[in-house]
């Protein structure tokens, strides 16, 4: 059976030496946020995650949900008693604001935990996932009614929350959709279709779920302007809090799935469910991309997640698994033959593994600390900065880290070879799971569009432009030092690969609609390559400064720099090649008919 090991080495050095997050402490969120409360936060995160949740995880791969004749659902063994754990040690609420119950840690704080739910039980995870989306959506969005109404109880975990857009003719593109809402003239409105691929839909673990539901009202203009959010509780609540009676929303069946088989992902029934719009009439996508940011930046970490959790599992099977000598002589020359660790194309995909794996970690807790600037930070300057930030690499962690999350994860499958493939190993479930990644809340081909169609150009190409400002900021200041050499020289040469697209797509995008999109991926994958190259400089330098002031007998620095020149010297130098396809254009791709094919 795949064990689990929380990265909390990982998550210290991460905190301390590389965002030094203590720099923030006069900010709200970060005052009581200290190194060693984040520590022991961390830490019990880890005991939770390796001992309750990763031991359910084949459990629920096994048995799946259980839909009954009544649309109710069961989660599988164990799965209720875990929920009940989690809630009453106040995991829910650790990123969320103090005003409705929360401990308003910052939210980086919360992505390392949510890494470490995802890596133990991605399917489990995927229960209170979404919960905090809604929270975020109902947050900014909603009246100060019902933010009272239900904020208390998902921040508690007593609710959990959804996320509604996918109709069965509709995916991408929501302009089609066609639930309706018919005003009541109370305030209600009456919400009538169906919503498919609903994570959470319908289950066991809480006593209400706060349905978030896309609809068009009766008269709105179609396509994309006439859409509103909804909130469509299961159970409708009283004036009192209390739960009333059960809303017109039901399971009509659970999707029969590839992976993350222990989620119940439903088809939901809406018969003249009432809802009460959030936002404004026909303005509900932009409440709604309040909560698919979120939850886009859960769904790169859940890439992320599958990556590491199969990396470890793949690296034991390495040390103990013996199958051949070395090809430099023998190893472990008292046995019959060496571990298959010794073998070069074995180590190829150790380390491409471990080398994204803690580059995307990187990656992603250091955009998260600009989730938090943006909400904390008094300088307008900052949080405009923050926020550019966000907006430019919500889409490259989303699509950038699921793609090479799914590979690295079935890179580590291919070290068990026939073992692998067979499920009691574990492995299986891990590629299987981590493939939905790549899909869902916006399919990867969707992210590469919005980066090179919406966010490049945002603002005059603002956010890129300071990106690459920043970049060329820390080459300045640290090429003349001969430690950080090959992080600095493989630094500046993706950074010159992305750049050079970057101005290849603004002389030839708007020419010819095509050369975006068949740039899209390329360059999305060119702009992760960067950004990692930039990550695993910024950690080498300070894994330099932390063994300089006392850490020198500490093996870890060592392996973060050895880790980080592979990176450098064997990954990075892909971004020569989406840079040539970039530049390919997109004349051979659009080239045969439809029917040519």
């Amino acid at each position: 059976m795949p064990s689990y090991s929380a990265p909390l080495r990982d998550y210290r050095f991460i905190f301390r030496d590389l965002l030094h997050i203590e720099r923030y402490a006069n900010m709200p969120g970060f005052q009581d946020a200290s190194l060693d409360l984040i520590d022991q936060v961390l830490e019990e995160g880890a005991k939770f995650c390796e001992g309750v949740l990763a031991p359910l995880n084949a459990v629920g791969d096994e048995e799946g949900c259980v839909r009954h004749a009544d649309g109710s659902v069961t989660t599988p063994t164990g799965f209720k008693d875990a929920y009940k754990q989690y809630v009453e040690a106040g995991w829910p609420g650790i990123g969320s604001t103090p005003e409705f119950g929360g401990q308003g840690l910052p939210r980086v704080v919360n992505l390392a935990f949510s890494e470490m739910v995802a890596s133990a039980n991605m399917a489990f995870g995927m229960y209170p996932g979404l919960s905090h989306g809604a929270y975020e959506a109902i947050l900014h969005h909603g009246s100060q009614e019902q933010k009272e109404t239900y904020l208390p109880k998902i921040v508690s975990g007593e609710w959990t929350g959804t996320m509604n857009l996918t109709e069965p003719h509709c995916g991408t593109d929501l302009g089609l959709l066609r639930t309706k809402a018919v005003p009541q003239g109370d305030g209600s409105y009456k919400i009538s279709g169906q919503k498919i691929f609903i994570s959470a839909g319908e289950h066991d673990l809480a006593d209400n779920i706060i349905h978030l539901v896309l609809a068009r009202i009766e008269g709105a203009p179609q396509g994309t302007k006439g859409i509103s959010l909804f909130i469509v509780p299961k159970f409708l609540v009283k004036d009192d809090g209390s739960l009333g009676a059960r809303n017109g929303v039901a399971c009509g069946k659970i999707e029969e799935k590839m992976g993350i088989h222990g989620n119940s992902t439903c088809v939901l029934n809406y018969d003249e469910a009432t809802g009460f719009l959030i936002g404004q009439e026909n303005k509900g996508l932009v409440a709604m991309f309040t909560m698919m940011n979120m939850a886009r930046l859960g769904v790169g970490l859940q890439g992320l997640s599958q990556s590491a959790v199969a990396y470890q599992n793949g690296l034991a099977y390495a040390k103990d698994r013996i199958q051949g000598r070395s090809l430099t002589g023998p190893k472990n020359s008292e046995g019959p033959a060496d571990p298959i660790i010794v073998h070069p194309d074995v180590r190829r995909m150790l380390m491409d593994a471990k080398s994204f794996n803690e580059g995307a970690r990187a990656f992603a807790f250091w955009t998260a600390l600009y989730g938090d600037l943006l909400e904390n930070s008094p300088d307008e300057k900052v949080r405009e900065k923050a926020g550019d930030y966000m907006a430019l690499m919500t889409p490259v962690i989303k699509g950038y880290m699921t793609d090479k999350g799914y590979e690295t994860a079935t890179n580590c499958q291919q070290i068990y070879g026939g073992h692998g493939y067979i499920e009691e190993w574990g492995m299986s479930q891990f590629v299987r799971d981590a493939r939905i990644t790549m899909i869902y809340e916006g399919a990867n081909g969707v992210q590469a569009l919005d980066l090179v169609g919406r966010k490049l150009a945002a603002n005059g190409g603002r956010a890129v432009f300071t990106f690459f400002n920043e970049i060329d900021a820390f080459i300045g200041e640290n090429e003349g030092d001969e430690k950080l050499k090959v992080f600095v020289d493989g630094l500046k040469k993706s950074k010159g690969d992305l750049q050079e697209a970057t101005q290849w797509l603004m002389a030839n995008a708007m020419t010819n609609f095509d050369n975006a999109g068949a740039a899209s991926h390329d360059y999305m994958h060119l702009f992760g390559i960067t950004a990692l190259s930039y990550m695993w400089a910024l950690m080498a330098k300070a894994s330099l400064e932390a063994k300089a002031n006392g850490g020198a007998a500490d093996p870890f620095y060592d392996g973060k720099l050895a880790t980080g020149r592979y990176f450098v010297e064997r990954m990075a130098p892909d971004s020569a090649a989406h840079l040539a396809k970039v530049k390919a254009g997109s004349a051979s791709m659009m080239a045969l008919a439809a029917d040519a094919f």
